[in-house]
This record gives structure tokens, sequence and C-alpha cells, in this order.
């Protein structure tokens, strides 16, 4: 799996090993814009899609917000939250000014360990201790069925392949 990305094709190290496809995500601790604690467990019972950027005050990660936003709307029995490093405040701002409305919005604010249980933890370079941009589609049982670490930090995931493997699990759901 990527153990390093690059940042305008310069090459940063990623600490940390991410979750296999198959395998169970790891529990995590992240904070929601309430400033309250959210775990794996909390997100169990539906697919979810998780997309997570180094911060949203960039435009690859605000395009990225709206766009997983939008999509949203078009997958109403799945959970889909954005994960950044950014501070709740900066978070519930950004939701305010773009009208975001689906996404849930978690930060890395109590501990980095997150990033480093899913592998995207950035270790050297400017951005060093932010996250590597990527998407994981979790299914309903905490099962990863899709991970996209995107190579290049400058670019935007696949949209397309996420929303298709979000919508197997869907089917799948349902049935």
């Amino acid at each position: 799996m990527r153990s390093s990305v690059c940042l305008k094709g310069k090459p940063a190290n990623l600490c940390g090993k991410p979750p296999v496809v198959g395998d169970p995500i790891p529990d995590f601790l992240l904070v929601n814009l309430a400033l309250r604690d959210r775990r794996k467990a909390d997100f169990l019972g539906r697919p979810l899609l998780m997309s997570v950027v180094p911060s949203i005050d960039t435009s690859v990660c605000a395009t990225s917000a709206k766009q997983f936003d939008a999509l949203a709307a078009e997958h109403p029995a799945a959970t889909m939250v954005l994960v950044s490093t950014d501070l709740p405040f900066a978070q519930k701002r950004f939701v305010e000014e773009t009208r975001i409305s689906r996404l849930i919005m978690l930060s890395l604010m109590r501990t980095d360990s997150f990033a480093k249980d899913f592998g995207l933890l950035i270790q050297d370079g400017p951005l060093a201790g932010l996250t590597a941009r990527a998407v994981f589609v979790v299914n309903a049982d905490g099962i990863l069925r899709y991970l996209e670490i995107v190579p290049e930090i400058t670019e935007e995931p696949n949209y397309q392949a996420a929303m298709a493997a979000l919508t197997l699990l869907e089917a799948e759901n349902t049935q």
C-alpha cells in the first residue's frame, strides 16, 4: 500500500499503515462541530464514506467537500463524513460559508491516532503533521470495501469510483 504521496511532484512520506480492503477499519476518536467525540461505533449500521483531506482551507479540499456534499444527496441511505486536521471552529465557519449540509465534519483535534492508524499522517515536507487526501468506503459492519489514497495531494479523488463502491454497499444493505 502507498507509503508516500506527492505535493506538486515532491514525495512526502506517510506514517502508519492503511487498513486493507476486506478488513475492519480501526477504531478512531474524532471530534464533531459540537466538540463531541465520535468513534467508529457511532457510524456502524449504514454504509459510510469517509473523505479525508489535509485542510478545508485549501481550494482542492474545499472543492472535494462541496462535491461530496452534493453527491450525498444521491445517497440518503449512507453516511458521509469529511475528516480534516482543522479545528471544529474552522470547519463550522467553512460549513456556514459554503452551505455544506449533508457531510458530517470531523476533526483530528484531540489526537493524530486516526491519521496514523489509517496510514495517512504526512511525516515530512511542508505538510508534515497533516493528512494525505483519501477516501474510504466502509460497509455497515465496519469492513473496508474501497480505499483511495490520492497520490498527488493537489489532485481531487476519484469521485466516480468512490460513488460506485458506495452504491454497491447501499444495494447490499437493502437486501
